[in-house]
């Protein structure tokens, strides 16, 4: 099927998905009232083979080290599918499915395959990465773009996380985990219990983002829109906390967005 945009209904409920724009979802509406910040890098896009940065784009396997563009110099940050063309495998009202082919730069061949569903007050969102060859570390996660204000009012973020991780200078983890300090953001936290953060805004719309995943990265620096990330690992996991896809053990993440009108 060709990668043309994919429009999914349910209720009063619209989301656009971007095949051909790294798989991204490019516009979600409830009621008219579009949630997520509008641009060709923005809306949601999938963070696969690896989230957020990699240190100096170097990782290591077994005693092979391989090297990633540095597009976020001096690091390479959210993986290589946000920049590639998806495949439409399947699409009905409500759902479609894409993949993707790993390949150059990453050094692995695999299939990533994402799984969008849409229902009346929810979004939906599953990936998965498989390899029928070597096995290799891998992550995955997702980074939307929230509006930070919707018809006028400003978003406020709730979470309970147990730890956040210490962010230095070059804002990758130290390695320290540290008790949650208050925003503004661009930190991972840890939550064992799932991924469970909430956005409110005033008189117009609650929306909880939930993931069995246990890191999140919530940043909330920019003016115009908050970003909150489930993840299968924190940022730079690929050297300190891989994740490894085999060919008899896909790596595999999902995350909800429900929403409720205030």
């Amino acid at each position: 099927m060709s990668n043309e945009p994919i429009t999914l209904t349910a209720g009063d409920a619209e989301a656009t998905v971007l095949p051909g724009n790294g798989g991204r979802i490019g516009g979600l509406r409830v009621g008219g009232t579009e949630l997520l910040r509008q641009g060709e890098r923005y809306g949601c896009f999938p963070m696969v083979p690896w989230c957020g940065r990699i240190r100096e784009g170097r990782f290591r396997d077994g005693a092979v080290v391989h090297q990633m563009p540095l597009n976020s110099p001096p690091h390479a940050i959210h993986g290589t599918a946000r920049d590639a063309a998806w495949r439409t495998a399947r699409v009905t009202d409500g759902e479609t499915v894409l993949t993707y082919d790993l390949t150059d730069p990453w050094p692995y061949p695999g299939r990533v395959t994402q799984v969008i569903a849409l229902t009346g007050d929810a979004l939906t969102l599953t990936m998965s990465v498989e390899t029928y060859e070597s096995s290799f570390p891998a992550q995955l996660g997702w980074h939307p773009w929230f509006n930070r204000t919707l018809d006028g009012a400003d978003v406020a973020i709730a979470f309970d996380p147990a730890w956040q991780e210490e962010r230095g200078d070059d804002h990758l983890p130290t390695g320290n985990r540290t008790d949650p300090k208050p925003g503004p953001w661009d930190d991972c936290f840890g939550m064992p219990d799932g991924v469970d953060v909430t956005l409110t805004w005033p008189g117009r719309l609650e929306l909880r983002v939930t993931s069995p995943e246990q890191w999140a990265v919530v940043y909330d620096e920019q003016e115009t829109a908050v970003c909150v990330e489930p993840q299968t690992g924190p940022p730079d996991g690929l050297n300190t906390l891989p994740r490894l896809v085999t060919p008899l053990e896909p790596l595999e993440a999902t995350t909800t967005w429900r929403w409720t009108r205030l």
